[in-house]
């Protein structure tokens, strides 16, 4: 083996590699450096033996120590139900719409209920509650089936049209395609736009007004300002759900849409369900 070429400037030997006419000098490590690297080494491998570390097929060495940070997090699961035992035990036995008297049973409702909305109603509602297309917003005035909280609460624990729960909320509007004539149709809906904006055609609004009264009066009502009993919206204001332009309405009217909330009773129990119907509530809709 020849011998490694000796830097001519520093006097140091070489590795014996050459990149491109570069030499790399063969200096040792600090010892500062090693004895840190060797450190490490001896920690690591205590720390694999006293943690969980190595894994296994099923699992992962326990460690000498047996801590576990899934361990931990259960424990601290459990001490915060614990913590919040009693409050909802106490919501539990409260009628909900006798929640908001008591201080701390309402600020622990509203606090648990917006944590409960947005895991599971921000989805279709927003996560303000601001609704989107066909969604309806929480926070306005305008309520399908009635925004007291205990007919909140109704709404909530059994849904709508939910084949699922024999309490649901069911209607449904009937296609009008198949009842009325075009030409009524686009009257009717002329009439419905004129009550809280301008239609394209104003003489249609007087006939729309009389179809209205024959087909649409009786669930919408005379001032067209909606029955809760039937889930029937206010027409009279600027509100939409499913249509908002006048060519929207016709085809409402022509062939409605019709959504469906399911029932959250069984899924979230009753205390998360009346955390949830006082939050909506507070959203500042509620009658």
């Amino acid at each position: 083996m020849s011998e490694k070429h000796i830097d001519e400037v520093s006097g140091v030997r070489t590795t014996g590699h050459e990149w491109d006419g570069i030499r790399e000098l063969d200096n040792p490590m600090p010892r500062w450096w090693l004895w840190t690297f060797y450190l490490c080494i001896i920690w690591a491998i205590g720390y694999a033996i006293a943690y969980p570390a190595i894994p296994l097929i099923k699992g992962a060495t326990p460690g000498l120590l047996g801590y576990s940070s899934r361990a931990d997090v259960v424990a601290e699961l459990a001490d915060a139900k614990a913590a919040q035992g009693g409050l909802l035990e106490k919501i539990a036995a409260t009628p909900v719409g006798d929640i908001a008297s008591d201080q701390e049973l309402l600020q622990f409702a509203i606090a648990g209920g917006s944590s409960a909305f947005k895991v599971n109603c921000a989805q279709c509602h927003g996560s303000g509650a601001a609704g989107s297309a066909g969604y309806p917003n929480l926070n306005d005035d305008d309520w399908l089936w009635g925004g007291t909280i205990d007919e909140i609460y109704q709404t909530i624990a059994h849904g709508i049209r939910y084949d699922g729960d024999d309490d649901t909320h069911y209607s449904e509007m009937p296609a009008f395609g198949d009842m009325l004539e075009p030409e009524q149709i686009n009257e009717v809906a002329a009439y419905v736009v004129s009550l809280s904006d301008t239609p394209s055609d104003p003489s249609l609004v007087a006939p729309g007004k009389v179809v209205y009264e024959e087909n649409c009066a009786a669930c919408h009502g005379d001032n067209a300002e909606g029955l809760t009993d039937f889930g029937a919206p206010r027409l009279s204001d600027g509100i939409w759900l499913k249509a908002s332009t006048e060519a929207e309405i016709v085809s409402q009217i022509r062939n409605p849409k019709h959504g469906v909330m399911p029932a959250w009773l069984d899924r979230l129990g009753e205390p998360t369900i009346k955390q949830l119907a006082v939050y909506v509530h507070t959203l500042g809709g509620g009658q």
